[in-house]
């Protein structure tokens, strides 16, 4: 028998009461579950590429300007053209969208030199800073500018530097890393008078990419090992130091030490050049070695120091190999040897199968590799390549060639600490400087209630389900009462939407 016309929405109701005692639980766990995971995060570890503007480089080397630029505070350059800043730190809000990002390092343009050594233009352009708040962000940095009338020299701390335009980006639920790559920049009013007056506000900048490292308020998220064959800009999962083997030396204070590594870029345009367009390449990074983008790390120094005549002979782990178009070659069983206020660096060297032993690839100087507070360190030594290395590397540069500084550090005691590498974050993928922002940078999070094997996605999917099957029931027990009687006023003829 059927139910009554005024039965059937009663039934109906009666239902999705009980159903409400499974429904809004789950719907209360959903929200929990949302709000766990849209809490702000920390940014920790990441890069941020730029060129500043491609247009302004080129004047500044070119024969009207007649300068140059230099890199400083470990950043690096990567394709062409673009400079690599690096460690990132902030926040990130899935659920706001807010994001805030700040790198180290930083780039130094000089030009049109004057007579007295100086120069009319210089610029330098330091620890830029990502910030992005209500679909709106905005490019902050560091600046040093000498103005082009007065030859003023300001310096300004973190000035709004370029608005960045984030159409089709989706800030909000991104996991880690988040990524932006290609986002339009367009120089502020502030900017422009920063800049020096080169350009006005509004002037078209490099496009901005980046791509940073996010960890949970209750402890890190876990990051995707990387794998030790990497492309340039990958960072190897570091490896811990291993302690050297003391071996005194009869008649010295020569020992073991705690730990050592030393970071050795090669050669900035020989890196640009591997990546370019000539060579189409890579570097590989194995057996230990990190990729500090400006420089590589190889680490688990072993061998003997001397602190009071300062004399270092060690052996250290890991190995770059170098590929590209008409290119292969790797430099391998890296050593470093300081005696009387100089260093050699020296490597294996395989080239076309042929491996050349401890070739000295460069000299560089250490007039003072005494200890303090534990550690003995030099910190970009200049480097000049030997006749030998200028072999190894094919005759493409010749003997005397100012290489890429040295880097030197050993642990002589407990507790003393090797300096940090730059952190490049976890992300394998070298960025892309599209002229368009990519929509997907930041890859918004699957909802909970979405995910596959999620319980509480599941109670909402039957529930959902059990629903439509009782109002369909009930639509359908009224349909056929219907047709077997007269028409009546009655509320159910309000039911909305009837087929006809």
């Amino acid at each position: 028998m059927l139910p009554s016309r005024r039965a059937v929405p009663a039934l109906a109701v009666a239902l999705l009461a009980a159903l409400a005692g499974v429904l809004l639980p789950a719907a209360a766990a959903v929200r929990t579950a949302h709000a766990a995971s849209a809490e702000e995060r920390t940014v920790q570890g990441g890069r941020l590429d730029w060129g500043v503007k491609s247009s302004f480089q080129r004047y500044v080397t070119g024969p009207i300007a007649g300068g140059s630029w230099s890199l400083t505070g470990g950043a690096a350059t990567v394709g062409g053209g673009q400079f690599r800043f690096h460690s990132a730190r902030g926040s990130y809000d899935p659920a706001a969208g807010a994001f805030t990002a700040a790198f180290s390092g930083g780039v130094h343009f000089i030009g049109h030199r004057t007579s007295d050594g100086s120069h009319e233009l210089d610029l330098t352009i330091s620890r830029p800073a990502v910030r992005i708040s209500g679909g709106r962000g905005t490019l902050h940095a560091d600046i040093v500018s000498k103005a082009k009338s007065t030859g003023k020299v300001a310096s300004s701390a973190q000035v709004p530097l370029a608005s960045l335009n984030l159409s089709g980006v989706n800030m909000k639920g991104g996991t880690s890393p988040v990524r932006l790559t290609g986002i339009p920049a367009t120089l502020t009013a502030q900017g422009a008078q920063a800049f020096a007056g080169y350009y006005t506000a509004g002037t078209p900048l490099d496009p901005v990419s980046l791509s940073v490292d996010v960890v949970s308020g209750g402890g890190a998220d876990p990051k995707p090992e990387s794998t030790p064959e990497s492309t340039p800009g990958a960072k190897p999962k570091p490896e811990p130091e291993a302690s050297a083997s003391p071996s005194a030396t009869a008649g010295s204070s020569a020992a073991g030490f705690r730990a050592a590594a030393v970071d050795w870029g090669v050669r900035r345009t020989f890196r640009e050049y591997v990546t370019g367009p000539i060579a189409q390449g890579k570097w590989t990074l194995s057996g230990g070695a990190q990729d500090g983008g400006a420089l590589f790390r190889f680490p688990r120094g072993k061998g003997v120091y001397d602190p009071e005549r300062q004399t270092l002979d060690a052996s250290f782990a890991g190995a770059v190999r170098f590929t590209g178009k008409h290119l292969d070659l790797t430099l391998t069983g890296i050593a470093v040897r300081v005696e009387e206020g100089g260093g050699t660096l020296l490597a294996d060297v395989v080239h076309e199968g042929a491996t050349d032993k401890a070739v000295p690839l460069v000299t560089f100087e250490a007039q003072d590799f005494t200890p303090e507070n534990g550690l003995a360190a030099l910190t970009e030594a200049p480097a000049v390549l030997t006749e030998r290395g200028a072999r190894a590397f094919g005759g493409i540069y010749r003997a005397g060639t100012a290489m890429d500084p040295v880097s030197l550090a050993v642990a002589v005691a407990d507790g003393a600490q090797l300096p940090a590498l730059p952190d490049l974050g976890s992300d394998t993928a070298a960025p892309t400087a599209d002229a368009s922002a990519d929509s997907t940078a930041a890859a918004p999070a699957t909802s909970p209630s979405a995910a596959s094997g999620s319980p509480t996605g599941a109670y909402l999917a039957a529930g959902a389900g059990v629903l439509a099957a009782v109002a369909a029931a009930a639509y359908a027990a009224i349909r056929r009462r219907r047709r077997a009687s007269p028409r009546t006023a009655d509320p159910a003829d309000s039911w909305p939407d009837r087929p006809t």
